[in-house]
């Protein structure tokens, strides 16, 4: 993976730069030590790394503004990171950055049930947002698998969903506003938990920007009540195609369940072998739930029923107990775990019209068979979200080189469809080089314009999102730093 040559002006002056962000933090909030700052040299996609200049991990947002101002004055690179559960590299540094960790921002800061909003620091986890709220029946909507880990920072950099997303949305349907630093170290509020925000409604900028125009460090979340009840039902299909099929004609009924997943069988045997969860032979098998009151969950699912009958399934099992309904969702809520059993692999976050699922099921499963590797789906199949996992051996040369390939392939194959490369995971480094896929030059020229207008001296999050090629004047400080945007795109100043 190409990166940009380190700035050999930042890199003589470490020692000044580290004794200025020392001057302002305290002394436990900086680390300089190689030996240390090598656990910040990448995120979930371990297979790019790189050691930063330094790693600060401020605990209140004057401090976090206070160190931007400083990065800026001396034209040092930095990389937001929240918990370091990227799987794209959204927070893999580069040799001349510093590392800004929200990992110490966790607190609540208020919860306000009548107005069904909490307000929260941004290092803090999705599911402890939850932890703090449901003891009064309450939940925070946006569910990502990793949600015992990553941060409500990353959620919002990534515009991270969830098997939930179906119904409740991802997490730009969730957020009511934001504490913002911008990278000169000016703090702003965006939205708010009312509907009357005064301003601009930039939150929609904001959320899924990926660290490109600002840090995020305390967040307004809608939480909601907890419904009545749940129930899932497990569908076991013969076929890929079936399994997608039978999704198109939920979706297309007008049915709207909480989750619709969907499990492969190679997915399906890892699973099994790891966590026992007692799933059905066959080749794939979707999980739906439905909640609400008993009458409406009967409703629901006699509808799902009626139609996945029309698709000869191999298993239809609805959970009876909440022990069931645990184990059904007890081997999809490990899928990730049990394939890193099988080895290493590549997840992607490719997003499709879900009619198209049958055909991109059979297009990813011709591309495995192309470039001889195992490609394993499990996904969001109710907002076509997929998370084709490509199998491989880093110690065997070339095959990490021939999954990165064969990934870049299934991404257009999603593009074609109709769909995007990044349904939640965001773009990175990993998709990158991809972006010409999606977007025209014009269209990448609006949005780097964007960061622009956010950051002058693109010093935020560098060498994420836009090809290198492509912002190249712009990371040297071409025209554009601190230049006025093209009124033709966003008016006068």
């Amino acid at each position: 993976m190409d990166m940009p040559v380190p700035a050999a002006r930042v890199l003589a002056r470490k020692q000044e730069i580290v004794a200025r962000l020392r001057a302002v933090l305290p002394s436990d909030s900086v680390i300089d030590d190689p030996a240390e700052t090598r656990a910040y040299e990448c995120d979930a996609l371990s297979a790019w790394r790189c050691a930063p200049l330094a790693v600060v991990l401020p605990r209140t947002t004057a401090e976090v503004a206070a160190v931007l101002r400083i990065c800026t004055e001396e034209g040092v690179p930095v990389v937001p990171r929240g918990a370091g559960t990227s799987l794209a590299g959204g927070a893999m540094p580069t040799a001349d950055s510093v590392v800004l960790g929200l990992a110490r921002m966790t607190r609540v800061l208020e919860v306000d049930f009548e107005n069904r909003f909490i307000r929260v620091e941004a290092g803090r986890t999705n599911l402890s947002v939850t932890a703090a709220i449901e003891g009064e029946g309450w939940f925070y909507a946006p569910d990502p698998s990793s949600q015992l880990a990553c941060a409500i920072a990353g959620n919002i950099a990534m515009n991270s969903g969830g098997a939930h997303c179906l119904k409740y949305g991802v997490t730009t349907n969730n957020l009511l506003g934001v504490t913002f630093v911008t990278g000169a170290g000016e703090v702003v509020e965006l939205g708010g938990p009312f509907c009357d925000a005064p301003g601009l409604d930039l939150l929609g900028v904001v959320c899924g920007s990926e660290g490109q125009l600002g840090v995020v460090t305390e967040a307004v979340l809608r939480i909601l009540p907890k419904p009545e009840g749940a129930r899932p039902v497990l569908i076991g299909f013969a076929a890929n195609e079936i399994a997608g099929a039978c999704v198109a004609d939920i979706i297309r009924a007008g049915i709207l369940p909480v989750a619709i997943e969907f499990m492969d069988r190679p997915c399906i045997e890892a699973t099994e072998a790891f966590c026992a969860a007692g799933y059905p032979d066959c080749e794939a098998l979707l999980i739906v739930e439905c909640e609400g009151s008993p009458g409406e969950i009967a409703e629901q699912l006699g509808l799902i029923r009626e139609i996945a009958l029309r698709h000869d399934p191999v298993e239809f099992r609805e959970a009876r107990d909440a022990e069931e309904a645990r184990r059904i969702w007890l081997g999809r809520k490990s899928a990730f775990g049990a394939m890193g059993q099988k080895g290493d692999y590549i997840c992607l976050d490719g997003t499709i019209p879900v009619s198209a699922l049958p055909e991109v099921l059979r297009g990813i499963a011709a591309l495995g068979r192309d470039f001889g590797l195992e490609v394993a789906n499990v996904f969001h199949a109710g907002d076509g979200n997929m998370h084709p996992l490509i199998l491989y051996d880093a110690n065997t040369p070339g095959q990490q080189e021939r999954a990165e390939a064969l990934g870049a392939e299934i991404l257009k194959l999603c593009v074609a469809a109709g769909g995007c490369l990044t349904g939640e995971h965001g773009v990175g480094i990993e998709k990158r080089d991809l972006m010409g896929v999606q977007f025209t030059a014009a269209d990448l020229e609006a949005q780097m314009r964007v960061k622009d207008v956010f950051d002058p001296p693109w010093l935020l999050n560098p060498a994420k999102v836009f090809p290198l090629a492509a912002s190249a004047g712009r990371r040297a400080g071409g025209a554009s730093r601190g230049a006025a945007p093209d009124p033709e795109v966003f008016g006068p100043r």
